[in-house]
């Protein structure tokens, strides 16, 4: 019986950990403990495992720098700096201002309101990368306009989780951070590879509302014509749109003698400014050349545009890495806040804190990650794991099946953050026998994930979202009629369909992998590579043979010193030379 428990210690620890964690104990703690214990159970058992255990206390020496090495690690300062740059836009008031103007946007159209909450949940996840104060503040400020203009309960709740979870798979994710990190692979590579899949889980969801219009029509309707403020002005922002792109156009032409491959991006920017500054101008001194919505809409769309450049485009770009693009997110942050006037010592209290309570929780979960992987590697549980996976049936094809089912099962009790630093560096070195692509891998997971914060019932942003819902009935103080409340279970129903979504992303990523395999660059075919010679017939001596500026074979060096003519060898006269 020892024999047996000592030849199997890696499965049993393995479903040690799963039972602390479904008792309830707290994951970093569950890990540290869980290590520790088993690490002495081991050391003990180590006579009988007939050498598949390979601890011994002296091991216990080099806990500390793992330790360190977790706290050197600088990619992972870019999550408090990226926590930090979403909390001051959240509470700059950055997602209601693009709410407003967006909703006024699309307020024509059936559907429009739900429309700009997703776009917005984009945006948001394009500056902020936090799921929480995307959820909150979209339900804070969404939640009772499409009440109030008699959405339907579940379609509403569902798309403002929805768009909420954006924030975990377009960058600048922390969960794309962590995983890349987990993986051994660049955060660049990761945010580049996840910037597709994103785009197009954004698309589907937009999908989606737009078949609920048509097919459930009282379940999103237009905003009435009182509630447009802005009222109309399309024509004019699309005149605008149209002047952007001519002096965007001029700007390259100019610039691209001395500017060469970078023209077309200064030439966009130089294009952005002026319709910026000229926005700025008409609404300052009340020329009205813009109508009121195309005005709002440049005013407030610009800068966070501006934002996500400045942070995601010198990323991929190669002139900062991604925790320099988080400092400098941060300090953008900032001069929002302070330019809208709402920059405030409390304001800067609150984000300090939120940003050292995550980056304490997640330092935390890795340095008990740290104290378990040591145990579970020195009994061969990599191994043990890497035999198992690998031997699945279907081969790579079964193998992420398979794993996307337990990421999918294990995201019902375990968070984002859990997940990869349990999870993922089991399955990276599996994955990588298998030949499967790192990041592809690592932007798959990050989709799967995403249905951790959905699931009902214990996903996390159906948490905030019913932190913020009615739940009790309450007088509209528009309308002033009185509107129902929100029911659990009408959130729980309304994010079916979206994990439905999800789980569809993760197949077409699957089918289709160019989506992220793009971050490599154009595939070179070795069919199409052309060796060119340098040109021959040179040299008068051998014809036909290269001239590369050397003097013809056989002929002295030029800078050569001609050779005297040595003494006889009897002459004493002269000193010795050798």
């Amino acid at each position: 019986m020892i024999e047996f428990i000592a030849q199997n210690m890696a499965p049993i620890m393995f479903v040690s950990l799963i039972v602390f964690l479904l008792i309830g104990y707290p994951v970093a703690f569950s890990l540290a403990a869980n290590g520790l214990l088993f690490f002495f159970i081991a050391v003990e058992l180590a006579p009988y495992s007939n050498d598949t255990i390979t601890l011994s206390w002296p091991l216990l020496y080099a806990l500390p720098e793992r330790f360190w090495g977790v706290m050197s690690n600088e990619t992972l300062l870019a999550i408090p700096f990226f926590t930090f740059m979403g909390i001051v836009l959240e509470r700059s008031g950055m997602a209601e201002d693009l709410l407003d103007t967006i909703g006024q946007l699309f307020g024509p159209i059936r559907g429009g309101l739900a429309y700009a909450v997703i776009l917005v949940g984009a945006l948001l996840a394009a500056t902020t990368g936090v799921v929480a104060a995307s959820v909150i503040a979209m339900g804070l400020i969404s939640l009772p306009i499409m009440l109030r203009y008699g959405y339907d309960r579940r379609a509403a709740s569902g798309v403002i989780a929805a768009s909420g979870t954006l924030a975990q798979i377009i960058p600048p994710s922390l969960v794309l951070i962590v995983l890349a990190d987990q993986l051994g692979r660049s955060v660049g590579d990761m945010y580049k590879g996840a910037l597709i899949p994103g785009l197009v889980l954004t698309g589907m969801y937009m999908g989606y509302v737009l078949s609920l219009s048509f097919f459930k029509r009282d379940s999103m309707p237009a905003l009435p014509p009182e509630a447009r403020t802005l009222g109309h002005g399309v024509t004019s922002l699309a005149v605008a749109l149209l002047v952007c792109v001519a002096l965007a156009y001029g700007a390259h032409v100019y610039l691209y003698p001395t500017q060469g491959a970078n023209a077309d991006i200064l030439g966009a920017t130089v294009g952005v400014i002026i319709i910026y500054i000229f926005a700025l101008i008409d609404r300052g001194m009340k020329l009205n050349i813009m109508s009121r919505l195309a005005q709002q809409v440049i005013i407030v769309l610009i800068p966070p545009l501006a934002l996500i450049f400045l942070v995601l485009g010198t990323i991929f770009l190669g002139i900062a890495t991604p925790t320099e693009g988080g400092a400098m997110g941060a300090v953008g942050a900032l001069v929002m806040a302070a330019a809208k006037g709402r920059l405030t010592l409390d304001v800067i209290r609150q984000a300090l804190a939120s940003t050292t309570r995550l980056s304490a929780f997640v330092m935390f979960i890795l340095i008990g990650a740290r104290v378990f992987s040591l145990t579970f590697y020195g009994v061969n549980g990599h191994l043990w794991v890497e035999h198992l996976l690998v031997s699945l049936p279907g081969g790579e094809t079964g193998f992420l099946i398979a794993v996307n089912f337990l990421v999918f099962f294990l995201a019902f009790f375990l968070d984002f953050f859990e997940l990869a630093f349990i999870i993922v560096p089991l399955l990276a070195p599996a994955a990588d026998k298998l030949g499967i692509d790192l990041i592809w891998f690592g932007v798959l997971l990050g989709i799967n994930m995403q249905t951790s914060f959905m699931h009902p019932p214990f996903g996390f942003a159906l948490f905030y979202l019913r932190s913020v819902a009615a739940r009790v009935p309450y007088l509209d103080r528009i309308t002033g009629k009185q509107i129902a409340p929100v029911t659990t279970g009408q959130i729980y129903w309304g994010a079916v369909p979206f994990v439905c979504i999800q789980i569809v992303m993760v197949g077409l990523t699957i089918a289709f992998p160019q989506m992220v395999m793009h971050y490599k660059g154009p595939v070179v075919d070795p069919g199409d590579v052309e060796i060119v010679l340098p040109p021959l017939g040179g040299s008068d001596v051998q014809p036909g043979l290269p001239d590369l500026g050397l003097p013809p074979l056989g002929s002295p060096p030029v800078d050569a010193v001609p050779p005297q003519a040595s003494p006889p060898a009897n002459d004493l006269s002269a000193p010795p030379k050798f």
